[in-house]
């Protein structure tokens, strides 16, 4: 199907970068973009048509991909509604409710979607959230369309994507900031900076491999890493008597809360 991209940032490159990959024809994606310059950039490095105008891509259309800020979103949907002829909207903007975007379209079709920046690389996960009116075919077609940069995960009520955005769409930041503090760690016990990254990096990557391969909880894995008196049981009851676990569980919640914050202040008319 014919599907249109309303932005052309960083996640809508990443999706059809993916799209192409899985076989997607250049000739059946469209772009509205402001940027005159990124616009060309794009059918450069996609070989998509790039445009400016939206009345010269939304009515040829059959799924819109909503890809612009959520500052933007609103403005964004009340310029495309005289424009839509029955087409299903995806929107990745985060924050903004569904029933919002509908009654900015005057459009039930509406497709949620919470992915975060892994997607870049084809690595990402992403939470999903349908209306009602939104058929299981239509469902099967945005998956595939956000599984190109992906794994996904639909949830059917759309205050969990708030739970989404805490886990996975922020998640990456907590990952990297932990990443950080290794680092640190690694340099303040005398290692270099490349040597730091390299056996951090590695220890992260072999550890999220190993639990996704294993038939192991977590807690197991981390119990086998765990000899009596040895220097693992010595780190973890470090942070066990910081609190670090629910300092962590403390920090997902406070994401969640200004996710449904934001979304109660940029669903507003």
């Amino acid at each position: 199907m014919n599907i249109c991209f309303v932005g052309g940032g960083n996640m809508a490159k990443a999706l059809i970068g993916g799209m192409l990959k899985r076989g997607y024809a250049p000739s059946k994606i469209r772009v509205v973009e402001v940027d005159e310059a990124r616009c060309q950039e794009l059918h450069h490095d996609f070989v998509v048509r790039a445009t400016t105008d939206m009345s010269d891509a939304i009515p040829f259309s059959e799924i819109l991909l909503l890809a612009v800020k959520p500052q933007q979103l609103q403005s964004t949907c009340r310029n495309l509604a005289p424009l839509l002829t029955g087409q299903m909207v995806i929107s990745i903007a985060a924050g903004i409710r569904a029933r919002d975007i509908a009654r900015w379209l005057g459009t039930g079709n509406i497709v949620r979607a919470m992915p975060n920046t892994p997607a870049l690389i084809r690595h990402g996960v992403t939470g999903l959230y349908a209306l009602e009116a939104v058929s299981a075919t239509s469902r099967e077609r945005a998956e595939a369309i956000i599984e190109a940069v992906g794994s996904t995960l639909w949830v059917e009520e759309e205050s969990l994507l708030d739970s989404v955005t805490a886990i996975s769409g922020s998640g990456p930041a907590y990952v990297f900031y932990f990443i950080e503090a290794m680092q640190q760690a690694a340099r303040e016990l005398g290692l270099d900076e490349l040597q730091a990254r390299q056996l951090v990096l590695d220890t992260f990557i072999g550890a999220a491999k190993l639990a996704d391969s294993s038939q192991q909880d977590v807690a197991t894995l981390r119990a086998n890493v765990t000899s009596k008196n040895g220097t693992t049981e010595r780190a973890l009851a470090s942070m066990e008597s910081n609190n670090v676990r629910a300092h962590i569980v403390a920090a997902a919640q406070a994401a969640a809360a200004r996710s449904k914050e934001l979304g109660d202040e940029l669903g507003k008319d």
